[in-house]
């Protein structure tokens, strides 16, 4: 079967296949807009790229490679594949070879296994031009003291991650001083992941590598790659506070690229309920092994990509096809494994990976033909992320969304227009929010002092960060104009670019007493606690001990048919009030907080029938943490002139936080994850219907505060996507459909928001009444 006759057979919608087919569209090919490779270019170094098949450039890695040598900051926002990283291999690599150690470069990219991919790239290409004096390593927690040391004394190109050059090489800047003496070219790849609060974090690690550029007198230039986002300049500009040339015609061929989006058969209508993702995944995997095909799965979850691979796996085996060639891809999996998938995805030898966002980053993995996304990414850049890793220059492709049961899912398959029409997502970062500047600026003046004159890169209230630190901290000294660093501690230490204890827990075979996988500790409670099914390359391991203290979890592998399902819960308990606003509709407080997330139970779920065979207990201790919150409180006159609390009309509360959730990203310019928004109907500390927006962050990063502070735009802003939102009962869009609610959900969570923003002050004003919302059935009752 051809990647023509599966796209046919799926739009057949045949009675046993894995779903209906809710729209279809295609993206026509693109012919390929091409350049002569520029004069200044090394001729070795040109031969050794055309012996790779490129006898020209695309018309935007010539433009980007241009500006570069020229001497301008530059971001490169083309699709994926679409040859980025020669964009400024050719500048640097041009510029190593011309002048050895008097120009060196530095890449930073997301993780580690991209950056090891792109060394291999790089060793290639120094190895066709002869020239193996060039050092070209890695740098980061697995790289072994000696090559660091070889690195600090005469590597040439350096790439690493901002962990470890925040952590590792900042603070050890005197060690690292022959690379910044002579750095000519920063390269940060995958821009568009530095977002939210870890993309402020980074942006002042930026900044405290230009101060100690400057202080070894190089000025390099900055480049960055990024997929196809809303505000690539803008994002650029704010993370290298440098002008920046934005490169985004995509010169690159593209074959045709046909969308699919898949709904699995309906099962009760009554309850919206589906036949699983996964298991409509299973089928569309099924009828591509044995074709010569390749594909993707891309799943939302580690479970979900092992409950998937052991499917695939065993469909397989009923084939008689050979079970390496179906192979499971996530975080957690040991780097000498995930180097050896790459490698056989790039040989052709595995011709189905089941993946986590892992492989959504630029890893080569060859060109394949289908992707299949089990459920929606949950923004428009991953989607179209994940969608480019097929069809690679003029080869046709099909990407295949497969819907769950979700309200975004559905939405998506009768508005795909969604995806294709709207703006790309725009990413957002505030690299001068007050606790994450203060925090660079101590690393900061551990690696320099600073003077209060010259500042930090283009941050705001630098003087009063100084004066903090210097008077209330008492961690700097001031000396003139200049602040000096006077405590014993190492600050990078205790400064986390994620924000979150992502202290890892091993996962160790009891038989052979070797390390299977590792795992972050929070996902820890829920995935490998005791009795739970712990899943590894398709196979079962049971967890028989979970050494809470010691971070070991401690498997043996078993023949099991099922896995298992945590459930836990999250409470967030009031603390302290520190401030209050009083509004006609609500009491607003920002104080402090206390969340715990506590895993109380496991279900045991039977592979292929998701029956319910047995529950558990888990007994670990919460994870907990103290935060910053802002919590919205209903006035009980609003609560009794809706009359909600009476007909459960209060469960809209739960459709208005996943408005804000949605907004006030927007406001605070961070990712939706790092504020989070909880609905309780009576919440026991007020006693009322609440709505706690915390920062996601320990400790709090002045999210919540700034919250507080523009409550009532994010309200009105709330209001305002509810009421022109097109939808006649709530979509993903608005306020989402809520199932026991129906199609009153919009009707009621705009009276809710109407009586929120009632202004006690003015004559004419009132809230809406019980009536207001009887108004609305009836009107839905005689529709």
């Amino acid at each position: 079967m051809d990647l023509n006759a599966f796209v046919q057979q799926l739009r057949r919608n045949e009675a046993d296949g894995p779903g209906i087919v809710e729209a279809a569209r295609s993206e026509e090919p693109r012919p390929a807009r091409m350049a002569p490779f520029p004069d200044w270019v090394l001729p070795d170094l040109r031969r050794a790229v055309e012996g790779r098949g490129a006898i020209e450039l695309y018309c935007h890695q010539r433009q980007a490679a241009d500006a570069l040598h020229a001497g301008r900051h530059c971001v490169v926002a083309t699709a994926t594949a679409s040859g980025k990283s020669l964009c400024y291999h050719l500048p640097v690599l041009d510029a190593l070879l011309r002048e050895g150690l008097s120009a060196r470069a530095l890449y930073l990219y997301p993780t580690k296994a991209l950056a090891r991919d792109q060394m291999r790239d790089l060793e290639g290409l120094l190895a066709a031009v002869s020239r193996e004096d060039l050092t070209v390593a890695v740098s980061d927690g697995d790289t072994p003291p000696p090559v660091r040391q070889a690195l600090r004394e005469k590597g040439h190109l350096v790439l690493t991650n901002p962990h470890m050059l925040h952590a590792g090489i900042l603070p050890n800047h005197t060690k690292w001083q022959g690379l910044f003496s002579a750095l000519r070219y920063v390269v940060v790849d995958e821009l568009h992941t530095l977002s939210g609060i870890y993309g402020s974090h980074v942006a002042n690690v930026l900044r405290r590598l230009q101060r100690i550029c400057r202080h070894y007198g190089s000025d390099p230039v900055f480049c960055g790659a990024s997929a196809t986002i809303a505000n690539a300049g803008e994002h650029g500009k704010r993370l290298f506070e440098r002008p920046i040339t934005v490169i985004d015609e995509d010169g690159s061929p593209r074959g045709r690229k046909h969308f699919v989006f898949l709904n699995p058969k309906l099962l009760s209508p009554a309850q919206g309920l589906r036949v699983p993702a996964s298991e409509a995944a299973r089928q569309l995997g099924s009828s591509l092994m044995g074709s010569g095909m390749q594909s993707i799965f891309f799943t939302r979850s580690r479970n979900g990509t092992e409950v998937l691979l052991k499917y695939l796996r065993d469909d397989a085996a009923k084939k008689q096809l050979p079970q390496a060639s179906v192979a499971g891809y996530r975080g957690g999996y040991l780097p000498e494994l995930r180097r050896s998938i790459e490698r056989g995805l790039k040989s052709g030898e595995i011709k189905t990976v089941v993946s986590t966002s892992a492989l959504e980053l630029g890893v080569d993995i060859g060109s394949l033909d289908v992707c299949v996304l089990v459920g929606y990414p949950g923004t428009v850049s991953s989607t179209f992320q994940r969608a480019g890793r097929v069809g690679r220059r003029t080869q046709e492709s099909a990407v295949v969304l497969v819907a769950r049961s979700s309200a975004m899912d559905q939405y998506l398959c009768q508005q795909p227009g969604y995806l294709f029409d709207g703006r790309r997502d725009a990413v957002a970062i505030d690299p001068d929010n007050p606790i994450i500047l203060t925090n660079h600026v101590r690393c900061a003046a551990f690696e320099l002092p600073i003077d209060g004159e010259q500042g930090f890169g283009q941050a705001q209230g630098i003087g009063e960060v100084l004066e903090f630190l210097e008077k209330d901290m008492q961690v700097l000294v001031k000396r003139g104009s200049r602040y000096h660093y006077a405590d014993v501690t190492y600050p990078a230490e205790g400064v986390s670019l994620n924000a979150a204890d992502m202290d890892n827990v091993t996962i160790q075979d009891v038989e052979s007493r070797t390390i299977l996988a590792e795992i972050d500790r929070p996902s820890a409670i829920t995935e490998v606690h005791q009795g739970a099914i712990y899943g590894h390359q398709g196979d079962t391991w049971i967890v028989e001990r979970f050494d809470y203290q010691d971070r070991r979890a401690f498997v043996r592998k078993i023949d099991a048919d099922y896995y298992t399902e945590a459930d836990s819960e999250t409470d967030v308990k009031v603390l302290r009030v520190g401030e209050t606003q009083d509004h006609a509709g609500y009491v607003a407080h920002r104080g402090e907080v206390h969340v715990s997330t506590l895993a109380k139970a496991f279900k045991k779920i039977k592979f292929y029938t998701r029956e319910n065979v047995g529950i558990g207990e888990i007994q670990l201790p919460p994870e907990e943490f103290e935060t910053e919150a802002c919590a919205l409180v209903l006035r009980q006159e609003l609560v009794a002139r809706l009359g909600f609390l009476r007909g459960g009309e209060a469960a809209c509360l739960q459709g208005i936080g996943e408005l804000l959730q949605g907004l006030v990203p927007l406001f605070l310019r961070v990712d939706p994850g790092d504020v989070k928004v909880l609905s309780e109907v009576q919440h026991p500390h007020f006693l009322a219907p609440t709505l706690i927006l915390y920062d996601r962050v320990p400790g709090g990063v002045g999210l919540s505060e700034r919250v507080f502070r523009t409550l009532r735009e994010i309200l009105a802003a709330a209001r305002g996507v509810a009421r022109r939102c097109p939808c006649a009962s709530g979509c993903p869009a608005c306020v989402g459909p809520h199932p026991s609610l129906g199609a009153r959900t919009k009707q009621v969570a705009i009276a809710i928001l109407d009586g929120l923003l009632a202004d006690a002050s003015s004559p004419t004003a009132r809230g809406p009444s019980a009536c207001d919302i009887e108004d609305c059935r009836e009107g839905e009752a005689g529709t």
